[in-house]
């Protein structure tokens, strides 16, 4: 599509059915699907939703309690109640959702939104600016941020412990970083590199696991700060629900977040994204 793309150019329909999913709103990338074939290459990937621990990985010395988890995590709070604290926030900041907006029923009621001006900068352990925030579709609330070991846009083998040097040995350290490896993360990682990051690179071949992540929800979660599943329904706040933070109909802890609520306000923040992206 041109980049005179306007939100006017499109009718619901058209962005409700966008290639792909949600990322397919910006108008980039290309029709086409990847190729999806075995690669003998990418051993450990499968064609179920799966994860494995980062090179190097390891939580064993992570802790709660931890100075630098509590900071962390301070840091954290301190900017999604800041800059982030709706849904209308964050797309106002350029943070579009990720695919599990769509597979509502088998995330549990939440969804990752991922802002492309943080994943392709320098920053990796900066909760001013997450690579992305985690938000429960009931309560339409953040329920903490994740980040992605990419540095300027790069993807990075070796990312930062949060605590503990590399030449310590595990029980001192924690580096709770993960990456997907299963075809419904490569995929939506593949997409998200075809609209917003370098296509080129990508090609017509999936990857064979995403970049390293890690979460650090704000809300308690009984798995810990660094878990990889959120805070059980109950702990997530409740009533009474945040503003949406943008005109919508829908009633956050009445209605469901997902694109059809969306639709016309993604199309419009993310045309304005690529303008700010394109003008940079």
């Amino acid at each position: 599509m041109p980049d005179e793309l306007t939100a006017g150019s499109l009718s619901r329909r058209d962005v409700l059915r966008a290639s792909g999913g949600v990322f397919g709103l910006s108008g980039g990338g290309t029709s086409a699907g990847p190729a999806i074939s075995f690669r003998p290459d990418c051993p450990d990937a499968t064609t179920r939703p799966a994860m494995r621990d980062c090179e190097d990985a390891t939580t064993a010395g992570c802790a709660d309690d931890h100075p630098r988890t509590k900071e962390l995590r301070d840091e954290a709070t301190r900017a999604l109640e800041r800059d982030f604290s709706t849904v209308g926030a964050l797309l106002d900041d350029g943070f579009v959702p990720y695919f599990d907006l769509l597979t509502d029923g088998d995330s549990g009621g939440w969804s990752h939104w991922l802002n492309p001006r943080y994943i392709g900068d320098e920053s990796i352990l900066d909760a001013g600016r997450p690579a992305a925030v985690m938000v429960d579709n009931k309560w339409w609330r953040p329920l903490g941020v994740m980040f992605v070991a990419t540095r300027d846009g790069e993807q990075l083998d070796d990312p930062p412990s949060v605590y503990g040097g590399a030449d310590e040995d595990d029980d001192a350290r924690c580096s709770p970083w993960h990456h997907h490896v299963g075809l419904p993360g490569r995929y939506a990682w593949w997409k998200y590199q075809q609209v917003w990051g370098d296509g080129a690179e990508t090609g017509l071949r999936l990857p064979c696991r995403t970049p390293c992540m890690m979460h650090v929800w704000t809300l308690p979660n009984p798995n810990g700060v660094y878990a990889h599943g959120p805070p059980p329904q109950g702990s997530r706040g409740g009533p009474p629900a945040e503003p949406a933070g943008f005109e919508t109909s829908a009633t956050p802890g009445e209605d469901e977040l997902g694109v059809d609520v969306l639709a016309e306000e993604l199309l419009n923040s993310t045309v304005a994204e690529r303008s700010r992206r394109r003008d940079s």
